[in-house]
């Protein structure tokens, strides 16, 4: 039975504030929709500099989505289950990428990896191995900055996992890594799936780090939102195209993880 409380009217101090942040966050998406330009839209999806930048787009979100997850899942187990010391430290430095400005990402990931970098001077010098301006520059740059969200979305799942599970499973001669493969990772499939798209998704709309360590180069480094921003100044229209493309993108996977992994709200 749904409580009194749930029907209660909503005061109107909280009512006006709540609708004016619902059209200040809706109004533009509304104004893209509104502004989109019909008629046009075959011809400037079919471009073809749009099919390059879209399928190098789906490719690299898709590595570094694989990457994170690779990384990302030992890491968010090291944070919610170890107890070493340092863990508030780590999971800090593990969330700056979330409000470290995209560019300044970028130019940190040029000095480590870079030509002349800690690391990248390294590999060119010893195997002649150059990461910026490539495919593997744009994989790297998402991946910094898309990570984090798999790794908080998995901790919270552990967080909120039942340690009792694990405990069984040690009881009965389970050593920590087939714990981890065959109980803790099934109980938090959900969480991992849903930190998976969220860091996909983030992946895909990457701009900043991207431009700053990979560059916008046609077919290599130009993903969408590069070539949105490059249409910006020459062909308005195709750029609310390619925008288009990306609200849709966003949209469809904000539906597929409530409908799947988020749950359904009460009714």
């Amino acid at each position: 039975m749904t409580r009194a409380r749930d029907r209660a009217p909503v005061p109107v101090p909280l009512l006006v504030p709540a609708v004016l942040a619902v059209a200040f966050l809706v109004l533009p998406l509304v104004g893209l929709l509104i502004r989109t330009p019909w008629s046009s839209l075959g011809p400037a999806l079919t471009a073809p500099g749009v099919g390059l930048a879209l399928r190098l787009s789906l490719v690299t979100a898709s590595l570094a989505t694989l990457v994170s997850v690779v990384l990302g899942v030992p890491l968010a187990w090291v944070l919610a289950r170890s107890t070493a010391r340092g863990r508030s430290l780590l999971r800090a430095l593990v969330t700056v990428p979330l409000v470290l400005p995209p560019v300044v990402g970028g130019v940190a990931l040029f000095l480590v990896l870079g030509r002349r970098g800690i690391v990248g001077q390294w590999l060119f010098e010893a195997f002649g191995i150059t990461i910026p301006f490539t495919t593997a520059a744009v994989v790297i740059a998402e991946a910094f900055v898309a990570m984090p969200f798999l790794v908080i979305s998995v901790e919270g799942a552990l967080r909120a996992a039942d340690a009792r599970f694990e405990d069984v499973a040690a009881t009965l001669g389970a050593d920590r890594w087939t714990t981890f493969r065959r109980v803790t990772l099934p109980l938090v499939a959900p969480g991992v799936a849903a930190g998976a798209v969220l860091c996909w998704a983030r992946a895909l709309g990457e701009f900043g780090a991207t431009i700053t360590f990979a560059g916008n180069f046609p077919g290599t480094t130009q993903t969408m939102p590069l070539a949105v921003y490059l249409a910006l100044q020459s062909d308005p229209e195709a750029a609310i195209a390619l925008s288009l493309v990306l609200l849709a993108v966003s949209v469809g996977t904000l539906l597929l993880l409530r409908g799947r992994w988020l749950g359904r709200a009460a009714p």
